[in-house]
């Protein structure tokens, strides 16, 4: 039973290596879990009981039923079939990270709370910036995810270009806009919303046939905010959309925004960390011009959830937004970094020490050889779609993200769109693979990510088998 004070020294240990060896068998045998969980909604749940214990439970009891209980109701994103959203795999460098991360729980606020968290996370997001080959002028902040990482740049945005909300409120300030894509992540209305603008704070810019960003369009629909009144805050662009991997011409967007003197933010959660890749460059010209970044390692450089990490090239301008300093945390340190002034959150976990792990255990070369082999992977699995007649790829697969459709003579509309949502059914309840579908111009198509770690040729042929069989199954019922 646990020990008043804490759990014993000599438990601790014994517990933790036993933890430790189930989590290598599982990263060991992680192929041999279903993807996708098969549990019914309320099964978890009605396994848990309704109280918590009166007294105390052996750690032995408490992994019985994480194995029984927890583990069956896991929808396992560590798995090298998961091809569904985007893949977030924990290496294992990461996860002891996360380990003695969680064991020094700190609480990185201030820089006096704890100065190790503070400066190793400037200095471990300096070396990723050089990684990815952004100028030095940015300066990098680590949030939970890039639904946070956007607010707070769109936050800073609304502070330079509407400064007299700050004291006086959105009701006595002139209306402000955000301009983006409909390819554009969902967050970006949602933190249009949190921040006040409303519905009509966000507009929708044309785009092009690849679905990348109009700048002509863009230029015209701010200059004519402007003339009816409205305060224009900020541009934000895409490098690698979450729907189809859509790339805005961020270069042409950054001479509109400078031109009018506006913001311009660049969502690169996903696609961000190719630009580690020569080859990739011409996907990320200009986007050194922007404003900030946002570029999330826990979905492609396999850094546990949560690590989204927010370049600034300001951030002086994140500080206007956030910066509301109590007595109780008043220190006397100068030329420092207080990293509660960077965002909405005064409670600072030690995130970067896992990224740091990752980055030195894997180094520079070791990071692109495996991000190069997703995109290869992509390549080839794109070259057999387009081999198949049946089948129907949409163009261009510019990272690691392939989408496709079955689209068989005569099979269109509505019977097109059930006959793809079949397949995708098909594969994920088999346990084989997770794929996951999106909507191109009302028409479904099934989305398959590459991305993990722990993927290797092998799982992407078995998933395109498992697709092609589907059909004959499907086609049976």
């Amino acid at each position: 039973m646990p020990a008043s004070g804490g759990m014993p020294p000599g438990e601790f240990r014994e517990s933790g290596h036993r933890f430790i060896d189930w989590v290598a068998d599982y990263l060991a045998g992680i192929d041999d879990y279903p993807v996708l969980s098969r549990v019914q909604p309320g099964e978890v749940r009605d396994a848990l009981g309704r109280e918590a214990p009166q007294g105390g439970e052996t750690m032995e009891a408490l992994l019985r039923d994480f194995e029984a209980v927890v583990v069956p109701g896991i929808t396992h994103w560590n798995h090298p079939a998961f091809f569904a959203y985007f893949a977030i795999s924990g290496s294992g460098p990461g996860i002891l990270g996360e380990l003695l991360a969680a064991a020094l729980n700190v609480n990185a606020m201030v820089w006096k709370s704890s100065p190790a968290a503070t400066e190793l996370e400037e200095v471990t997001l300096d070396w990723l910036r050089s990684f990815l080959g952004l100028p030095p002028d940015f300066v990098g902040t680590i949030n939970d995810t890039a639904s946070t990482s956007t607010f707070s740049a769109l936050a800073a945005a609304r502070e330079r270009a509407l400064p007299e909300a700050r004291e006086r409120g959105l009701a006595r300030a002139p209306p402000g806009r955000v301009y983006t894509t409909a390819e554009a992540h969902s967050s970006v209305l949602k933190a249009a919303h949190a921040l006040g603008l409303g519905r009509e704070g966000a507009r929708v810019v044309p785009t092009g046939p690849l679905r990348g960003m109009d700048p002509a369009a863009l230029a015209d629909a701010i200059d004519r905010d402007v003339t009816s009144g409205v305060r224009p805050l900020a541009v934000v662009t895409t490098i690698g959309s979450t729907s189809i991997n859509a790339v805005d011409p961020v270069g042409a967007i950054a001479e509109v925004a400078d031109e009018r003197g506006i913001w311009l933010h660049v969502d690169a959660a996903y696609a961000g960390v190719a630009a580690a890749l020569s080859a990739m460059a011409p996907h990320f010209a200009g986007w050194e011009r922007a404003d900030s970044i946002v570029i999330n390692p826990h979905k492609w450089l396999f850094t546990p959830v949560d690590c989204s990490v927010l370049y600034v090239r300001d951030p002086a301008a994140l500080r206007a937004a956030f910066s509301l300093t109590p007595a109780y945390l008043e220190t006397g340190e100068q030329g420092v970094t207080h990293l509660m002034d960077h965002g909405l959150a005064l409670g600072r976990r030690f995130r970067a020490l896992k990224l740091w792990f990752v980055m030195r255990y894997f180094g520079q070369r070791g990071l692109r050889a495996h991000l190069a082999r997703h995109v290869a992977l992509a390549r080839r699995l794109a070259e057999r779609i387009d081999g198949e007649e049946e089948w129907e790829r949409w163009r261009p697969t510019p990272f690691s993200l392939v989408v496709l459709r079955h689209a068989p003579p005569g099979v269109r509309g509505a019977r097109r769109d059930a006959l793809n949502l079949a397949l995708m059914d098909q594969v994920n309840r088999s346990g084989t693979a997770f794929l996951a579908q999106t909507v191109i111009d009302g028409e479904t198509w099934l989305r398959f990510a590459i991305g993990n770690i722990h993927t290797r040729a092998e799982h992407v042929d078995a998933t395109w088998k498992a697709l092609r069989d589907a059909v004959r199954a499907v086609a049976a019922d």
